[in-house]
């Protein structure tokens, strides 16, 4: 896979203190991968980091670094490809930042990324109790069932790295759902989906369900279709 090395590991040891120079790491377009597909990995650094190195958890050590591209502002960034992704690269990844000229240390770690495999199971439903239309200034709620005990559900939106994962709830035996509330509707629009996990297995998600378009009326756009 391309997670394999590419560049020797110019390890960086010991640590900076301060939260302050901890990288950033995200997942383009989405921490949610169908098996089969490719994702990126984007490190990002307000320090000017001149290496990024990504890490796996349960990898006992990093095994690649990437130099960086710099932005005219002293930002720097590295794109780390991954795939074509099957369950086995579902898993927390963190990234870490290096100096050239300090290759002796390297920066806190940064946020952790949880990396998502969807196609493990059937897929579950995903609706919104208001119905087809909402309205601007309206409070949403969407809702994501199955008829398989799933023990958490994740909401995805289309081009938006935020991905909220309640604990399921189970009304009766051999059902699940879990409510996501966006509170009140300014500009939610766009693609939705959701999947079900597993505790057992909480980075492989079930195949996503059927997308939906919501759309906000009030706002010059048209209707939820």
């Amino acid at each position: 896979t391309a997670w394999t090395p590419t560049l020797p590991a110019r390890l960086c040891l010991g640590e900076m203190q301060g939260e302050g120079n901890k990288p950033t790491l995200s997942a383009l377009p989405s921490p949610v991968v169908a098996s089969g597909r490719n994702v990126t990995l984007q490190g990002g650094s307000r320090q000017g980091y001149d290496r990024l190195i990504p890490t796996k958890e349960g990898e006992p050590k990093p095994s690649w670094t990437l130099d960086t591209q710099r932005y005219p502002n002293r930002q720097t960034w590295a794109l780390f490809p991954v795939g074509p992704v099957t369950p086995s690269h579902r898993a927390m990844f963190r990234c870490y930042g290096c100096l050239r000229d300090k290759p002796q240390v390297r920066s806190p770690p940064s946020d952790p990324l949880e990396l998502l495999v969807s196609g493990g199971s059937g897929k579950p439903s995903l609706l919104t109790p208001q119905g087809p239309v909402v309205a601007s200034g309206q409070s949403l709620t969407l809702q994501c069932r199955s008829a398989i005990s799933y023990d958490r559900f994740a909401l995805a939106k289309e081009g938006a790295r935020d991905l909220p994962q309640p604990p399921a709830r189970q009304p009766q035996a051999g059902l699940s759902q879990a409510h996501f509330s966006l509170g009140e509707v300014r500009a939610h629009g766009g693609t939705y989906r959701c999947h079900g996990s597993l505790s057992s297995d909480p980075y492989l998600l079930s195949h996503p369900s059927d997308p939906l378009e919501l759309m906000v009326s009030g706002q010059g756009t048209l209707t939820l279709s």
